[in-house]
């Protein structure tokens, strides 16, 4: 079975941000993921991690102004000094907390037009070769337009091209069955073809987003197909619970039981 990351955002809000480390660790699970750790110091987050032997799978690096609805700076050409700086200070979270891959998210731009391509692809360019000096992993998503309205990387085939396009061996692509679903369906057949440049993996239901189990999904079918492909990367559980983490955690259960991770 695939490592399951609980996604310290989502997950576990019944606690604060630092002790929903312990409660995913109390839960079973053996790493975590979170969009954002920069309120907290980084030397903060790693104690948390130490203490409860738990591995930081992911996070994102600074968006710009999170609560003013930017989502990402990537695509923005008149923020290329923001993002340079936001890799600085992702990148210090990673070293503290031990992570291997960090997520560049792109902006709210329209992918039509040029000036944000280049925009885009200048902030990958240069995130990735930051990263790859210390032997990190660049996650590029595509997001679907449902949840973010008006995001510049929301399709597979462009992020796939692009991937491909940079040849940078730490450039892979961030594979949310959720939004793959919703922007276009196939998910089987997706993870079977672009598994080689997949470095991430999040999961939740569609079309709520709550818990992996039921609704369009075959979860169970996906984890064990993941298992046929030999996928040996974290699984992010970036879903909202539907009524408290812990009485959401059924699906979980058989996941824990069988080992998963160890």
């Amino acid at each position: 079975m695939p490592i399951f990351a609980a996604n310290l955002t989502m997950m576990f809000n019944e606690w604060s941000f630092l002790d929903r480390f312990d409660a995913a660790a109390d839960a079973g699970f053996q790493a975590v993921e979170y969009l954002f750790p920069y309120d907290h110091p980084p030397d903060a987050v790693a104690a948390r991690l130490q203490r409860n032997g738990l591995t930081q799978a992911l996070f994102n690096m600074p968006p710009g102004d999170w609560a003013a609805g930017e989502r990402g700076l990537a695509a923005l050409p008149e923020r290329f000094a923001e993002v340079q700086a936001g890799v600085e200070t992702a990148l210090r979270y990673a070293e503290a907390t031990g992570c291997r891959r960090l997520h560049l998210m792109a902006g709210l731009a329209d992918p039509a037009d040029p000036v944000a391509q280049a925009s885009y692809r200048r902030a990958v360019i240069h995130a990735a070769d930051a990263l790859a000096e210390r032997g990190l992993d660049l996650l590029l998503e595509p997001i679907n337009g449902r949840d973010m309205p008006g995001y510049f990387l929301n399709d597979f085939a462009a992020t796939e091209r692009l991937i491909a396009d940079l040849d940078r061996p730490n450039v892979k692509l961030q594979f949310d069955l959720y939004h793959r679903q919703i922007l276009h369906g196939d998910c089987t057949m997706a993870l079977r073809r672009l598994l080689p440049i997949t470095g991430h993996i999040q999961i939740a239901s569609v079309p709520s987003r709550h818990e992996p189990a039921g609704e369009e999904l075959n979860y169970p079918f996906l984890f064990e197909e993941l298992d046929r492909l030999g996928y040996a990367g974290f699984v992010g559980c970036e879903y909202r619970p539907r009524a408290g983490t812990l009485a959401g955690l059924g699906w979980f259960t058989p996941q824990r039981s069988s080992g998963a991770g160890e």
